[in-house]
């Protein structure tokens, strides 16, 4: 199977495919446009259309006219004119289907500004483009380190060689405004080019530099999108989603485009769903809207007093607004067996949940671990469960064990239940008839005796 864009089998065409013709990771899938009409015979005296799209580095296109009626394919090097010597691009679409191409872009097939293509690129021609892509990282890195000693508060993103190496694009976004008066001072007399500064947005800069989404797959803007919509905090509303900033952004840090492609259905089907303000009258009482499910077509509804949400169809819900505008109430929510079957099994599914959660099953726990508090270590301790084990031989008091030089320790002292305690809760009051002993020194705030005279 050949190249999606170059029409390749084995991935050797003058671009270097590094995908084996396969192009999944965007080495010649970078917006391709698949030519349907390439198979077909044409008529003998047919004049090929004489615009041709070329495309360069990133999302970039172009179109210039084969004056020269060249015999050009998909994925051919070609010299295009340019406003300082010459570049370097890759043809990407050529034919009739340029023609829905220029409609698409708005440009008209008889402007005169329109460049020309000099001449299919030689050897030595694409040679001297690729050494001049081979330093545009390090050429970047060199750009950043300048900008960053200006303190200029803006972000280089990528830059961008002309083919013969005479003119080069730095691409960049910013809040505001720069002065780049001394900055292309600085970058003219370090890379010795024709520099051309160009700012782009945020999202232009997520295209240009590709990347793989949460998805899975290559990045919309960077595969097959050109128009970037706005994508409003509305969107995710309407489609019931929850608002996280970290989910709904992209690698642009806005909301992702992706976000739009279902807008317009989810806002047809939302309008099948009545209003939060309608409440349901039925004998059971009024039911409020709680929450809706559009791709199931289902809503939510709860009885006042009542914490149980009964799940109702669209259709229903529905039949239910227009027997209250007949003055008419239905019994229930649900008419049929099959929904009471419904809202009975999502009441007993709450109920399991809950029976789960219960916080009550630690109780049991608990009290297991205070039974086993130090009445049970007192009976281990006196059966003789020491670290080492049940040993029936092993010595019932710590005095009948012997120390390292062979003495058995003395026997530990029983605890005085009458001791005083260190809050001094059981200690003796002192008398205060009691006549201070002279000999003993004095101690805290105890009065001195009398001096004798």
């Amino acid at each position: 199977m050949g190249c999606g864009s170059c029409g390749n089998n084995n991935g050797s065409h003058s671009a270097g495919c590094g995908n084996n013709g396969s192009c999944s990771t965007g080495s010649c899938n970078k917006l391709n446009v698949y030519n349907w009409l390439t198979d077909m015979v044409l008529p003998e005296d047919y004049q090929p259309f004489n615009i041709v799209e070329v495309r360069f580095k990133g999302s970039q296109k172009k179109f210039f006219k084969n004056v020269k009626n060249l015999d050009l394919y998909t994925g051919d090097k070609v010299i295009v004119d340019s406003d300082v010597g010459y570049d370097v691009g890759e043809v990407s679409l050529s034919g009739e289907l340029v023609k829905l191409q220029l409609k698409k872009y708005g440009v008209d097939e008889n402007n005169a500004e329109m460049r020309t293509i000099r001449s299919v690129a030689n050897e030595f021609e694409i040679k001297k483009y690729q050494e001049f892509k081979d330093i545009e990282q390090k050429t970047l890195e060199q750009a950043r380190t300048i900008a960053l000693q200006l303190r200029l508060q803006m972000k280089i993103s990528d830059i961008e060689f002309q083919g013969d190496g005479k003119r080069v694009t730095f691409y960049y976004t910013s809040e505001g405004r720069v002065d780049f008066r001394e900055l292309i001072r600085r970058y003219a007399a370090e890379f010795k080019a024709r520099i051309q500064m160009m700012q782009v947005s945020y999202r232009e800069e997520a295209s240009r530099l590709g990347g793989i989404g949460s998805c899975g797959r290559e990045l919309c803007c960077s595969t097959w999108l050109t128009d970037y919509k706005v994508v409003s905090m509305s969107a995710p509303k309407v489609q019931n989603l929850s608002i996280n900033m970290l989910k709904l952004s992209g690698q642009c840090g806005r909301l992702k485009c992706c976000l739009n492609y279902e807008l317009e259905l989810y806002s047809e089907k939302l309008k099948e769903f009545p209003s939060e303000k309608v409440k349901l009258k039925t004998e059971s009482g009024l039911a409020s809207l709680r929450k809706i499910d559009i791709l199931k077509g289902t809503a939510w509804y709860c009885y006042e007093n009542s914490f149980d949400w009964i799940p109702v169809d669209i259709d229903r819900v529905n039949e239910i607004i227009a027997q209250n505008n007949q003055g008419k109430t239905p019994p229930t929510l649900s008419d049929t067996a099959k929904g009471a079957e419904v809202a009975f099994k999502t009441l007993e599914y709450k109920d399991d949940l809950l029976g789960d959660t219960d916080l009550t099953r630690m109780d049991a726990k608990n009290k297991g671990n205070k039974d086993r508090g130090p009445q049970n270590r007192n009976s281990n301790h006196k059966k003789g469960n020491f670290k080492g084990g049940n040993n029936k031989n092993a010595p019932k008091n710590r005095a009948d064990q012997p120390n390292a030089e062979g003495d058995k320790k003395p026997a530990q002292q029983p605890r005085n239940e009458n001791r005083p305690k260190a809050d001094g809760a059981n200690r003796p009051k002192p008398n205060p008839n009691k006549k201070p002993n002279p000999n003993r020194p004095n101690k805290g705030n105890a009065p001195l005796p009398p001096k004798n005279d």
